[in-house]
């Protein structure tokens, strides 16, 4: 179910872990590194990217859960770096749901101090969702500011070690544990580059099967947190377009399911939680081809009578229509610039990245300049003022009008 996809794709190596039915069955394939012989096993880590955030989502709550922080009070009264700045006034909920106003984040660096110094709002609070990086730094300083410990032992001490995970981080403290190394294309090795600023966005490190550990917990909590807290982290607060169905304080929702994807360096990653039937899955690869791994296992699973969301952006609508009224120009989320042209192409901070055509509601596909592939990714919003367009998501990210 994975070794021969995994081989078609070119995937050095990949993880697959599924509980169901209150049995656990993992398998694991290919190669850590391309080309040294040394072999993907069940407790090779691999770096997880985003998913990392639903641990820091999870340290949240348990602080939340123990009545060291409020929800809904102002982080600028737990982290110092907020204090008098215009985040000062975001709440933990809103960060854990994305829905703070902050940008998607800026540069990184050495500090997390340096980074919520730097980090600004594109939003007042409590508005449109839009998926931030910098928001989950400004948690993960909380959790620091409010224990005492740092992220890093903030995670180990209260998720890692009592679910029996050894820890692993592809910045920060060095473990005894390997890591797998992502890959490029086919067979390129890259180093992961995020920075220890940006650690409680996606620096942890693990396997399939301690992904399908912490899915479990999130179930009902476990002995983690109590089962309200881990209720709240899967009921749907913002719409995701772009990105998932909906968001709750820390997962994202996708149909009757939820959980959360990640991509490193050259990885890719996934995990869904179905608490109905208590069925926990997850993947990790080290391979920029992940996405498509990630679509052939579920589809087998489909076959086999087990229905997973792949999450995939690819179901591209059918229906075709012209450009609305407005929509072109140029958009920021922080410092970063999205380009919509009247000649239809889509771009990066200047640099043109695909192909933009338009669908019903206002939506639109970008269809990638190198891949070719297209995904159902974008949406233009108006203004409730003005009736005109002022914003759009892509990806996930909200990005205003500058004319």
């Amino acid at each position: 179910m994975v070794a021969a996809p995994a081989g078609a794709r070119g995937v050095q190596g990949a993880q697959f872990a599924l509980l169901r039915d209150g049995q656990t069955v993992a398998v694991s394939v290919g190669e850590a590194e391309h080309g040294t012989g040394r072999r993907v096993t069940a407790d090779l880590a691999f770096p997880i990217g985003s998913i990392g955030k639903v641990f820091t989502a999870a340290v949240t709550m348990v602080l939340a859960a123990d009545g060291d922080i409020e929800l809904d009070d102002p982080v600028g009264e737990y982290v110092p770096e907020a204090a008098g700045r215009p985040i000062a006034a975001v709440t933990p909920r809103q960060l854990l749901s994305h829905t703070g106003g902050l940008e998607s984040g800026p540069d990184g660096g050495s500090s997390m101090r340096g980074l919520v110094e730097r980090t600004g709002l594109i939003q007042p609070p409590g508005r449109d969702f839009s998926y931030s990086n910098a928001g989950f730094v400004l948690l993960g300083r909380l959790a620091e500011t409010v224990t005492g410990m740092s992220w890093f032992t903030c995670v180990e001490s209260i998720l890692l070690r009592p679910l029996g995970i050894a820890p692993a981080f592809v910045v920060g403290p060095r473990t005894a544990r390997a890591v797998a190394t992502g890959h490029a294309g086919r067979g390129r090795p890259v180093t992961q580059n995020i920075t220890l600023a940006e650690a409680p966005a996606g620096a942890v490190a693990g396997s399939a099967s301690d992904l399908v550990k912490i899915g479990r917990m999130l179930l009902d909590g476990g002995d983690i947190m109590p089962r309200e807290h881990a209720l709240m982290m899967r009921e749907p607060v913002a719409d995701a377009f772009g990105l998932a169905d909906a968001w709750g304080l820390g997962l994202a929702v996708f149909g009757s399911w939820v959980g959360h994807d990640g991509t490193g360096d050259g990885t890719w990653c996934q995990l869904r939680i179905d608490p109905d039937s208590g069925t926990v899955a997850a993947m990790t690869c080290n391979s920029s081809a992940g996405a498509g791994l990630w679509d052939d296992v579920v589809d087998e699973l489909g076959r086999r009578g087990l229905p997973i969301p792949s999450g995939s952006l690819t179901a591209v609508p059918d229906v075709v229509l012209p450009p609305p009224d407005g929509w072109a120009g140029s958009y920021w989320n922080g410092d970063t610039e999205y380009s919509l042209a009247d000649d239809l192409v889509f771009a990066v901070d200047g640099e043109p990245q695909a192909m933009i055509t338009f669908h019903e509601g206002l939506t639109f596909s970008l269809r990638d300049n190198q891949s070719g592939q297209q995904l159902y990714a974008g949406r233009c919003l108006v203004s409730p003022e003005t009736g005109k367009i002022d914003r759009i998501h892509v990806n996930g990210r909200l990005a205003l009008a500058r004319r």
